[in-house]
């Protein structure tokens, strides 16, 4: 029971670790690419997964995780795929209009349900799907402006979807399968998904910001930010692993559309942006998704609980090492064509053991 409670708080704290440090990365970028122009978002996440790698190089080294080496090939493929995931997600925003891109995001959820029903024989209850619909519907009220379908675009929402799907359900399943940290297995992709970013970044952002990133005019106010924004990366990525090895790909998805419903309400709150009763009505329907699927979740989890509790009772009961007959202990041997029986005769005295 202390074992099960240990773990619910600990996926708690990751799920609000991760929920408050994306929400101040937000608003730091933001501050980057509106106010100061710094708008090379793919080569600022390089920089992001340097700065991680380096922190937790620093946190091995001090001894506070160990690591652990695992299959080069399957760490050396995630880390590409997930930096192509990141670069395919900043492209299908740069070819499409914001609501279309609302609308990609939307769809990495029943994506990700149906590649986890078709490859892993995952179930979701009706509980489960109800709340999801609720979710999307109210992200999708709060978020969508306007839709605006191009080829090229629609073609790069197709692939960013799949590469972040697939992502997202492999770094839940390379933890469980080979039994590492979300630290550990951080520590051996970032490398990979860093080189990866730094390489197509500036190219990346030159086809979509027509600007050099390397001649950009760099000074002290903007430098801080960017210092700013890679210490918070830590953070984030950081706490997405840690969800994602917890939890789930879905569970996650989740995560994240309450972040974007946090932080449209921020930046009404705060910073005084447009706000109508669509997005104050998609929000509360949103928010209500999520409360659906922490309940549905919550019971499942009680649920199959209590299965485990009742399998472990029965067997104990159905399988047990002595049986006694008539004020008589017999041990039950291994094999069941064993004569070396041994019989505890509790009317004796003297407590002998003799054979039958």
């Amino acid at each position: 029971m202390a074992e099960a409670s240990g773990r619910q708080l600990g996926t708690v704290g990751a799920l609000c670790l991760s929920v408050i440090s994306s929400v101040a990365i937000v608003i730091c970028n933001k501050a980057l690419i509106s106010n100061l122009g710094f708008s090379f978002a793919t080569t600022l996440t390089s920089w992001h997964l340097i700065v991680t790698f380096c922190s937790l190089h620093i946190a091995r080294w001090m001894q506070l995780f160990e690591q652990k080496p695992f299959d080069s090939r399957t760490v050396m493929g995630f880390g590409i795929l997930n930096g192509i995931s990141i670069g395919l997600l900043n492209l299908c925003l740069g070819f499409n209009s914001v609501g279309f891109y609302q609308m990609s995001k939307l769809a990495i959820i029943p994506c990700t349900v149906f590649l986890e029903i078709s490859f892993f024989g995952k179930r979701f209850s009706q509980r489960i799907q109800l709340s999801l619909v609720t979710l999307l519907v109210g992200v999708g009220i709060a978020t969508i402006t306007d839709l605006q379908l191009n080829v090229m675009g629609s073609i790069i929402a197709i692939f960013a979807i799949m590469t972040t799907c697939v992502a997202q359900i492999m770094t839940n399943t390379i933890q469980k399968h080979f039994k590492v940290s979300s630290t550990q297995l951080l520590y051996q992709s970032c490398p990979y998904q860093a080189v990866t970013l730094f390489i197509i970044g500036p190219f990346l952002d030159a086809a979509l910001t027509k600007r050099n990133v390397f001649a950009f005019n760099y000074n002290s106010y903007i430098l801080m930010f960017i210092i700013m924004s890679c210490m918070i990366s830590v953070s984030v990525n950081f706490s997405t692993f840690l969800v994602l090895g917890k939890t789930s790909a879905v569970t996650y998805q989740v995560l994240g559309h309450l972040k974007t419903c946090l932080i449209l309400a921020l930046g009404y709150l705060i910073l005084a942006n447009p706000f109508s009763w669509r997005n104050v009505c998609g929000i509360l329907i949103a928010l209500s998704g999520m409360a659906l699927y922490s309940h549905a979740c919550i019971l499942e989890s009680q649920q199959k609980a209590q299965e485990n509790s009742t399998a472990v009772k029965e067997s104990e009961i159905l399988d047990p090492l002595v049986v006694a007959e008539n004020g008589t202990a017999k041990v039950l041997p291994e094999d069941e064509n064993d004569t070396s029986e041994l019989l505890w005769n509790k009317s004796a005295d003297r407590h002998d053991l003799k054979k039958p």
